[in-house]
């Protein structure tokens, strides 16, 4: 196969890395914006509590030596700025080595959060996001040209990304192999996005072509990324047009935009050719040193690559797990089942001092998940609110949420700052309120004559109760499983 310069790979490899340092920015302005509340020295699940228990070993991050809140928030921010410098091309500007360290960095400021983050960065794309940036430390930058072997790992990452989350769903729901899974997702995915209600009324012949088309995305068009170009380049063409229809259709994070990132540098040779793009410049040979570090690294991904590759052979294949805690080399997936109803916990307050049958009941508004049926669901990716994620998982069942949930009810009874930040709107801005309870919603997507008539996206039906009212003088009344009224 061709790899040279002229082929289109070193334009490939430069929006490649510029994308992803945007991620990066992206992932660390969150980190910064809502680690008090989440993982903070005063947080649901503080990170001093986490590296008490958990050695570094087994955890490696920079928080083991020493942890403040002024100490994450320095991390955070100089990440944050370090990735903007690197998006706007400061990685080539400088010597190889120089780049080389400036992606390095960036890579073990953001290991050292996830690393600590626990339940609120157990997120894929939080491994994919770290094993991306691994790669891309031996990429080079404009003074090289992009090494043939990292260009091989980065289609090796991506087919493990599409191949395993096409072999999840084969293995796992019913409705991906008759084809019937979009009848319900648009709806009740973790986030829906603006676009959502659009796509879930969509005729159902079309969205048994959308399981097809995912199917061939996943199953067919990664394998062909290790065929010679122009089908390669084709390929990942293919990949990135599903992962845009994607990005529409929901909010996922950056998953979908590393993906898509992952798949640029394979559309070269014939591809590049037709569709005009510029020629690269004349690059000199890469220096000894550093064709040494890049072949040592593809060592240490091609052993580490034994126990994905094992994984997607299993018939109890995991996703979205890593093998190491560096996160150098992960097993992906996404939606093996798919929930066919939603349910959403509605958490209210009440600033009354006592409970009767006429306490009125104030909602807590987010600013991601479903809760006010009048309201669109906002487009928030490729940012990632952790809170509403998690809140979708604690509708599935409360174990999802027993170690944060009534710590977090516990900072809305003294309005902590902190917490209101993750949220969209306190109903309380005067005092906190006295008591706070959840109750647990059964969602759906109004239908187009429902929408019409009353303006609203959602209708809601009421469930059971999520969690009983509490107040600060029961602080150790954990929430129960969702039940009838």
């Amino acid at each position: 196969m061709e790899w040279s310069t002229d082929s289109g790979y070193w334009l490939g490899r430069l929006v490649f890395q510029r994308g992803l340092a945007a991620l990066y920015l992206v992932a660390f302005l969150a980190a910064a914006r809502q680690f008090r509340a989440l993982i903070g020295g005063r947080g649901m699940l503080p990170v001093p509590h986490f590296v008490a228990r958990v050695p570094f070993r087994h955890s490696p991050s920079l928080f083991h030596f020493r942890y403040s809140d002024r100490l994450f928030a320095a991390v955070s921010w100089t990440g944050a700025a370090l990735a903007a410098a690197v998006a706007a091309g400061a990685a080539d500007a400088v010597p190889l080595w120089a780049s080389m360290v400036l992606w390095a960095v960036l890579w073990v400021l953001y290991l050292s959060i996830v690393n600590v983050g626990q339940i609120w960065y157990g997120f894929g794309w939080e491994s994919l996001l770290l094993e991306a940036g691994f790669l891309a430390v031996f990429l080079g930058n404009a003074d090289t040209a992009p090494p043939v072997l990292v260009l091989w790992l980065l289609r090796w990452l991506l087919f493990r990304v599409e191949f395993g989350a096409g072999l999840i769903k084969l293995r796992g729901d019913r409705c991906w192999r008759d084809l019937t899974c979009l009848h319900y997702h648009h709806e009740t995915q973790p986030m829906p996005g603006p676009l959502s209600w659009y796509f879930h009324h969509l005729p159902k012949p079309l969205h048994r072509v959308e399981v097809a088309a995912n199917h061939v995305a996943q199953l067919v068009l990664p394998v062909a990324l290790f065929t010679p170009q122009p089908v390669a380049g084709i390929a990942a063409a293919g990949i990135v047009l599903t992962q845009l229809w994607l990005v529409l259709s929901g909010n996922f994070a950056w998953l979908n935009w590393v993906t898509i990132l992952l798949a640029l540098p394979a559309i070269g040779g014939a591809v590049t050719d037709a569709l005009s793009l510029p020629r690269p410049p004349a690059l000199p040979p890469a220096p000894a040193w550093f064709d040494g570090m890049v072949i040592a690294a593809t060592v240490l991904v091609v052993v580490l690559s034994y126990w994905p590759a094992r994984n997607l052979l299993s018939r109890r294949q995991e996703m979205n797990r890593s093998f190491n805690p560096l996160h150098l080399v992960n097993t992906y997936g996404a939606f093996g089942t798919i929930s066919r109803t939603r349910r959403e916990v509605v958490v209210e307050g009440t600033d009354e001092p006592e409970l009767t049958r006429d306490t009125v009941w104030r909602e807590y508004e987010f600013r991601g998940k479903p809760g006010d049926p009048a309201r669109l669901p906002p487009q928030f990716a490729p940012y990632h609110l952790r809170l509403d994620w998690l809140m979708w998982f604690a509708a599935l069942s409360s174990a999802y949420s027993r170690s944060w949930f009534l710590p977090f009810v516990e900072r809305l009874l003294v309005n902590d700052p902190a917490t209101l930040r993750l949220l969209r709107r306190n109903p309380f801005p005067d005092g906190p309120p006295t008591h706070v309870r959840a109750r647990l919603y059964e969602y759906r997507f109004t239908t187009r004559r429902e929408r019409r008539e009353t303006r609203a996206w959602w209708t809601r039906t009421l469930i059971g109760e999520h969690l009983p009212p509490v107040a600060l003088d029961e602080p150790d009344r954990a929430a129960r499983p969702a039940g009838p009224l």
